[in-house]
């Protein structure tokens, strides 16, 4: 059979991802001390990290301003352009600047750079070019640099953009666990987004109080059918001390009756499950949801630390909260 021979389009597509790829690898080669001061310089310091660049090395410099501040490390863009016509009032000296600029020599960012040194403000430079006169100027360089762009003609900023995110993102990872940085913690710095409902939402929130679904364990099959049929299908059993000692569901019931035709009369302690999965009020939703998929039920009765039932949480309550 001839082969057929591979898109050029995909071939092309296959070499940008490698010289991307190969590009990073580099750039954790090159990864050394002046990373590690970097990370001090921003750690020890008690006010803002201020990111700026220009075209592409803006929108990089954005995205790692984004990131820092959802990790715990306070940070804003200003643009390099702007911000030396008014917008560094709130710029003082306990803040950390990062610059981005692949040869180092932006003319649109040097002014930036001379004022920011005025003010006192320790400079992070992000540049491919050490030597050059943000590198020069700057008190500590990250090295950015790439031995070419993935465009055929060197002109469209692609694997060095690349290099530059990712050392971004390395920056704000390593400064997240300096802190202890918590999935709370970013939970609250995100409310609104589905992560932040998934770490911040609790059982307490989303379970049902009233009426519970609840029996004693002389009760008989006929009661737990209406409980059974009106409130969603799983029904606790509960001691004098409104302690959880079993669970039954609709399941059980049609088990059940498959095989005893008089199930009305027969006690709920003889067919309920006495080891049942049980979640505590004060869990993470999501936590309860990976249990509840991995038991495969529908619904756990709720409890305080000492097993007394304080309502049941359902897993489509939990889906309409955002937490699945």
């Amino acid at each position: 059979m001839k082969a057929v021979a591979a898109d050029p389009s995909i071939e092309r597509g296959r070499a940008v991802l490698r010289m991307e790829r190969e590009a990073l690898a580099e750039a954790e080669r090159r990864l050394d001390e002046r990373f590690a001061r970097a990370v001090e310089l921003i750690a020890s310091s008690s006010g803002r990290v201020i990111v700026t660049g220009v075209g592409k090395s803006g929108i990089v410099g954005r995205k790692i301003a984004a990131t820092l501040t959802s990790t715990g490390t306070p940070a804003t863009f200003v643009h390099p352009v702007e911000s030396v016509h008014g917008d560094l009032g709130p710029v003082g000296r306990d803040d950390v600047a990062i610059l981005l600029s692949k040869s180092g020599e932006t003319q649109e960012l040097l002014p930036l750079l001379e004022h920011l040194r005025r003010l006192g403000v320790r400079i992070v430079a992000f540049t491919g070019a050490p030597e050059s006169t943000l590198g020069r100027h700057a008190d500590v360089v990250v090295d950015t640099w790439v031995e070419q762009e993935a465009c055929p003609h060197g002109l469209a900023p692609t694997t060095s953009t690349t290099v530059a995110l990712a050392l971004g993102d390395a920056l704000a990872v390593v400064l997240l666990e300096g802190r202890g940085f918590r999935p709370e913690d970013f939970a609250r710095l995100h409310p609104g987004g589905s992560l932040g409902r998934q770490l911040l939402t609790r059982v307490s929130d989303v379970m049902v109080t009233s009426p519970l679904p609840a029996l004693p364990p002389e009760a008989t099959m006929r009661e737990a059918v209406v409980q059974l049929a009106e409130r969603r299908g799983t029904v606790a059993i509960i001691d004098g001390q409104r302690r959880v000692i079993g669970v039954l569901t609709a399941g059980d019931l049609t088990r059940l009756m498959e095989h005893d035709p008089n199930f009305m009369d027969v006690r709920v302690d003889s067919v309920m499950n006495r080891e049942p999965k049980l979640a505590r009020h004060d869990e993470l939703g999501s936590a309860v949801v990976y249990r509840i998929q991995e038991f495969k039920v529908m619904a756990m009765p709720v409890t305080d630390e000492d097993g007394h039932l304080l309502g049941m949480v359902h897993l489509h309550d939990l889906m309409r909260a955002g937490v699945v």
